[in-house]
């Protein structure tokens, strides 16, 4: 959530950056933020002024009945009463303003970080660096909906009998694939210096507010409303809400977080061949890494981020790209994100497989995630998160790129957990 003293202070610049992020009626929202919010500084001197003339009346009136001066006394307990009465009336207007304040800075995005190119869409993304070769298939390949097929190792019929579109069953070498790349990935975590914790899979409303997924992303949860608990669409959330309401010193810092979840979305709207087979699924299983830094040490901190996950990548022997979002394809809460693409040789096109973002303040605030420093000065603290990685278009790739004659041959890296070399 954007800062009301950032945005008074920065005004022009603030349009400028939510109209780079595409963001509709960026001068008039602000507009109306900072009316808000004069509005409720005008509120909040009228309520200290009537608070603190009552205190004065209050100590009076004692004094006054001592002097015998009772008919004056009883003037001030009037004025007392009354001044209680418009109190009352300007506390109920101030929190009235300062949640219809809070409803509004919700609605608005994290403003984008200065090298965020200018775009509508992801035909606008900036190509940053490009790394490997695709691979040369035999003339029969198969894009990897038939493969696990052919191989039986994940059942998406099975899926929808169970639960529905969007939940396959993984198999056999399919499953043991599955925790193979959990278990790689956990472990390449805590060799980088990630600390593995393992939370909740549901979320109540607070901590899906606290990061950004409400209200922004409210259709594209899975809600039990019974419980009002979210399952959660990633392990961010879970995570970072970890350290809600929380004050740190610069000891504690950095903070390095891994965990595996499952992860929920609706994907509502989602439908075509680009979405065909693993390549966009309703449940699926990813490692999420979190950090939680100084200001000044975050932009560093997402481009450690951003070689860690390409050192996965290099390690698995897929050919990727990485690309700068513009301001039009860019998450709600982000204020630049790299996102990872993997070539599939067989399906000829590239697929995302990870984003590592920079949020900077925009989720402290929301969280009231604070430093307090040695002179007792509080500051928000700088979050950053990554997929390190989503497993479903990594499975599809090492399927595609790796398909033979003879089977599919996996890289070296997995064998020690897979305890096979093929399919």
């Amino acid at each position: 959530m954007l800062q009301v003293h950032v945005i008074r202070e920065n005004k022009l610049q603030t349009i400028q950056a939510l109209q780079k992020k595409n963001f509709p009626q960026a001068e008039q929202v602000v507009e109306q933020v900072l009316g808000l919010d004069q509005q409720r500084k005008e509120t909040q001197a009228q309520l200290d002024q009537h608070l603190a003339e009552s205190n004065a009346l209050a100590k009076s009136i004692g004094a006054l009945m001592k002097e015998g001066k009772k008919e004056e006394a009883e003037k001030q307990k009037s004025r007392t009463a009354e001044l209680k009465t418009l109190a009352k009336d300007l506390g109920d207007s101030l929190s009235q303003l300062e949640e219809q304040l809070q409803k509004l800075l919700y609605t608005i995005p994290n403003t984008p970080h200065s090298s965020v190119p200018v775009g509508k869409s992801a035909e606008d993304n900036e190509v940053v660096t490009q790394w490997g070769t695709v691979p040369s298939l035999p003339e029969n390949a198969q894009a990897h909906w038939d493969l696990i097929k052919q191989y039986d190792i994940i059942d998406f019929d099975l899926g929808v009998k169970i639960s529905g579109a969007g939940f396959p069953v993984y198999k056999g070498k399919g499953a043991r694939l599955q925790r193979a790349l959990i278990n790689f990935f956990l472990d390449e975590a805590q060799k980088a210096g990630y600390y593995e914790v393992q939370p909740p899979i549901v979320v109540n409303e607070a901590s899906g507010y606290a990061t950004g997924q409400l209200p922004d992303k409210e259709g594209q949860m899975y809600h039990a409303t019974a419980d009002d608990l979210y399952l959660i669409p990633t392990a961010e959330v879970p995570i970072t809400n970890i350290y809600r309401d929380v004050i740190l010193t610069e000891k504690d810092l950095p903070i390095k977080n891994v965990g595996y979840t499952p992860c929920f979305r609706r994907e509502a709207g989602s439908w075509g061949a680009h979405v065909r087979g693993l390549n966009r699924l309703h449940q699926f299983d990813k490692v999420e890494i979190v950090q939680i830094q100084q200001p000044e040490k975050s932009y560093a901190a997402l481009e450690e981020m951003s070689s860690y996950v390409q050192g996965l990548l290099q390690k698995l022997e897929l050919p990727y790209r990485v690309l700068r979002l513009c301001g039009g394809d860019m998450g709600f809460t982000s204020a630049l994100t790299y996102d990872m693409e993997v070539y599939s040789a067989a399906q000829q096109r590239w697929l995302e497989v990870s984003s590592v973002s920079n949020f900077e303040t925009y989720q402290a605030n929301r969280l009231k995630l604070r430093m307090k420093s040695e002179d007792k000065k509080t500051q928000l603290l700088h979050t950053l998160n990554g997929s390190a990685l989503a497993l479903p278009r990594i499975v599809a790739a090492l399927l595609e790129n790796n398909q033979r004659e003879d089977g599919i041959f996996l890289p070296k890296v997995l064998h020690p957990y897979l305890g096979f070399e093929k399919i």
